[in-house]
């Protein structure tokens, strides 16, 4: 199973089922593979790649201390799943012809290594999470989609350098915790989840809370926060693992729809 059951009484539209349980660990490995693609293909499309900055990993199903990763300095916008690459938490590439980002080895390995919950992680630098995160501070509760991070993120205050060692990559996951999120002061933002589609449709609607935060405040008003009753009350009917995985599912046919060859090798 890639993502948590539906919360009781909840019902997906009819028709409508993202994929959860999986026959074997090669169907969940090629599975989560192609869901990798169509995550750099829609980061693309966002604007989220800036050079060879940005990773997104998933778990092996089979090789649980291993994780799937895009190939330093491979095209967001072009990749494919030839273009994924295993690596241990050694930092050493068991399959695939491209080397490993070092930063990606630092962070995800460490992510991956604490929670073992965690199947997916994302990190990009995208304009308005680092804009935000320059602020030094956690995302207020303005807006309902931000409501989803309402006490369930966390702040990494402590920017150390481009995180090429395993002992920033550890308080980075420190600073991730048990949550679905951080802030990563001066660099950017860091999602997780249960499943790859989770874990980055937390990263975009992240990314988008820190823009809208970001404008309103900028107007100069004092803005209106929700009060934390109502805000643990909507995290609870939007935040939960298979909310994340559900919301990503237009991304997904809008993605399949304009790269017919998506999944090609």
């Amino acid at each position: 199973m890639d993502a948590a059951q539906l919360p009781a009484g909840l019902q997906l539209p009819k028709g409508i089922s993202p994929r959860l349980f999986f026959n074997s660990h090669e169907e969940a490995r090629h599975h989560r593979k192609q869901m990798l693609v169509a995550a750099f293909r829609l980061f693309d499309r966002f604007g989220f790649n800036e050079g060879v900055a940005g990773h997104i990993t998933a778990r092996d199903p089979e090789l649980t201390d291993h994780f799937w990763v895009n190939g330093f300095g491979v095209d967001f916008g072009s990749i494919k799943t030839s273009d994924l690459i295993l690596c241990n938490h050694d930092g050493e590439v068991v399959e695939g012809k491209y080397s490993v980002n070092r930063a990606a080895f630092a962070i995800h390995s460490q992510v991956h290594q604490a929670r073992p919950d965690v199947i997916a992680a994302a990190h990009a630098h995208s304009i308005y999470g680092k804009a935000f995160s320059s602020l030094g501070r956690l995302l207020d509760p303005l807006t309902q989609d931000a409501c989803a991070f309402f006490e369930d993120h966390g702040l990494y205050d402590d920017f150390g350098g481009v995180a090429n060692d395993l002992e920033e990559g550890q308080r980075i996951a420190k600073a991730v915790g048990s949550y679905k999120a951080a802030v990563l002061q001066n660099h950017g933002l860091i999602t997780v989840g249960q499943s790859v589609e989770e874990a980055v449709w937390w990263f975009i609607t992240m990314e988008r809370s820190c823009q809208a935060q970001l404008l309103a405040e900028a107007t100069g008003h004092p803005t209106q926060k929700i009060d934390r009753d109502t805000a643990l009350k909507v995290r609870a009917d939007i935040g939960f693992p298979l909310a994340g995985l559900f919301q990503f599912q237009p991304l997904l046919q809008k993605i399949r729809r304009e790269v017919p060859n998506l999944f090609d090798e």
